[in-house]
């Protein structure tokens, strides 16, 4: 082109031009930086499917996210684990990298300071986060991403079955939100568990009555599967930062999965040695076996190191592969926790928040008893799921919802303080997860949005499905007097207590029946004893 315009360069000028070009062209070129926050470690994610020079993937100890919450220390470690890991991973795969830990000295503390340093610091003219799934994440990446002077781009985790409106707009113009309506469309929409013309396989959606059995007395669970991570060096990093934590730990042997591979061991191994029984004891509870047959993958789902259809999948084809030693009951159940309570909680979640939060049906403000945070009570069933919370930062579904869930809202305790203590205690709990499941389902606070009535139960009803009962300082069987066990007279009092809001509640109706049948004695003796165990509850 010069030539044809007559222009004639020398070696020093044409050198000149090219640098001028490349100037030109590293100029419009987009420079990225993605935030993964430390629940998004899904390595399957589209973003890691090519490697980009020009993206930086950048991941976060932050004291914004360790301390909105009193955390137990096996969950803090496990995410920091996690993520480290997951770093690693991306650093493996040729992608470029920033990682802040706790205690570097440029660590700003916040996801906004840090971003906003960062983008100053490297010239970054792009940036990318994919959506939360806590509401206050949410929150405060818009308001951080509107204020910014680059362009960004959100995206969308690539993790669940369903959208975050998609319940919303299921349930549209309707009052009730059934989970079982939205397990059946999460069934059909995915073909899961269904044959022909969107029938269920074996003739019916729910065989839920087939899972509800006490362990037998001889029975041995089989041992579950540990790992033997060495966290002691993140422990001792979380000492140094002064990081208010509850709970116990074993940092030189931390049992849960910390990566994508032993994550998909823990699917494997409940599979092929835990999904034959799962459905038939899921319900159970039995002193000092805190796993059962219970997967406990919550963790590794939650922080997306897995996906709940790599989990589905798997256990389908377990069960494909062996329909003779696991029966079809045992797999429904499991499939039915996954893709239909865990997918509702979420869509419960982003329909309700932020008013969710603050719901509280029956008024109630009692403080959580002391014993809570150590498990020095003398209710065998309380003591026993408390002490395996603070040890394994872990306890089952019916665990949280039928004993530690279900006395305190005998107790009155406020909804706020049982959302802090399951927050903070489960290795699993996210808000979007614990939140529906303790204000909803378990304190019914929402007053039926979740639930279709209070979940709370006397003595009868922990006997039937543990042993924890035997052998307790309390007597299952008296209601009144000395040593009566404390739920059995709770129980009655919080039906009396709030007679005006549940006595319409068709799925209690007959317990109301059977109070108003009392002898006024019988009811005041009662009401006495509640009373008194109410004024003394620390003392339990």
């Amino acid at each position: 082109m010069a030539q044809e315009m007559g222009e004639e360069l020398g070696p020093s000028e044409i050198l000149q031009r090219c640098l001028q070009n490349e100037k030109i062209k590293m100029s419009n070129t987009k420079k990225t930086l993605r935030l993964v926050l430390g629940d998004q470690l899904n390595s399957q994610h589209s973003w890691y499917q090519k490697v980009d020079a020009n993206t930086t993937y950048l991941l976060m100890e932050i004291r914004s996210e360790t301390d909105y919450a009193l955390h137990h220390v096996q969950k803090v470690l496990g995410f920091f684990a996690a993520m480290r890991t997951f770093a690693e991973h991306l650093q493996t795969q040729g992608h470029q990298v920033i990682y802040i830990k706790l205690n570097d000295a440029h660590n700003l503390q916040s996801f906004n300071k840090n971003c906003e340093a960062l983008i100053a610091q490297h010239g970054f003219t792009h940036f990318e986060y994919q959506l939360p799934d806590e509401y206050r994440l949410d929150e405060l990446l818009k308001i951080f991403t509107g204020q910014l002077n680059i362009t960004h781009t959100v995206y969308d985790t690539e993790h669940f079955y369903s959208e975050r409106t998609e319940l919303k707009d299921l349930f549209a113009g309707k009052k009730l939100l059934l989970m079982e309506t939205f397990y059946r469309h999460m069934r059909k929409k995915h073909r899961v568990l269904i044959e022909g013309d969107n029938q269920p396989l074996h003739g019916q959606w729910n065989f839920d009555a087939d899972n509800r059995q006490k362990l037998p007395k001889a029975h041995q669970p089989i041992a579950p599967l540990l790992f033997d991570n060495d966290l002691s060096a993140i422990e001792n990093e979380l000492k140094i930062a002064g990081i208010k934590t509850i709970g116990h730990v074993k940092s030189e042997h931390f049992l849960w999965p910390v990566d994508r591979q032993q994550s998909l061991l823990l699917l494997d191994f409940f599979c092929n040695n835990c999904l034959s029984l799962f459905g038939t004891f899921q319900d159970a509870m039995a002193p000092h076996q805190w796993s059962l047959y219970h997967s406990r993958l919550s963790f590794a789902m939650n922080t997306k190191l897995i996906s709940p259809k790599e989990v589905v999948d798997k256990a389908i084809a377990a069960y494909a592969q062996n329909p003779d030693g696991i029966a079809y009951h045992q797999l429904e159940g499991f499939v039915r926790q996954i893709i239909g309570w865990r997918e509702y909680m979420r869509g419960i979640y982003w329909l309700k928040m932020p008013n969710y939060a603050s719901l509280n049906f029956f008024e109630h403000t009692a403080e959580l008893p002391q014993w809570y945070w150590t498990g020095n009570t003398k209710m065998n069933c309380m003591k026993d799921a408390i002490r395996q919370s603070l040890d394994y930062a872990y306890a089952h579904h019916i665990q949280r919802l039928m004993v530690t869930g279900n006395f305190a809202l005998l107790a009155g305790v406020h909804p706020d303080a049982v959302d802090a203590w399951y927050l903070g205690i489960y290795i699993d709990a996210i808000e979007w997860v614990e939140l529906p499941n303790t204000r909803g389902m378990s304190q019914f606070a929402d007053g039926g949005i979740v639930g279709t009535k209070p979940y709370v139960s006397s003595a009868t009803y922990i006997n039937k499905m543990s042993g924890y009962c035997t052998g307790c300082y309390y007597d299952k069987a008296k209601k009144t007097g000395e040593k009566a066990c404390p739920f059995n007279s709770l129980y009655w009092n919080f039906y009396d207590q709030h007679e005006s809001k549940l006595a319409k509640n068709p799925r209690i109706g007959m317990m109301y029946n059977v109070w108003h049948r009392m002898a006024p004695a019988d009811k005041t003796a009662l009401l006495e004893q509640a009373e008194y165990y109410l004024k003394n509850i620390n003392e339990l």
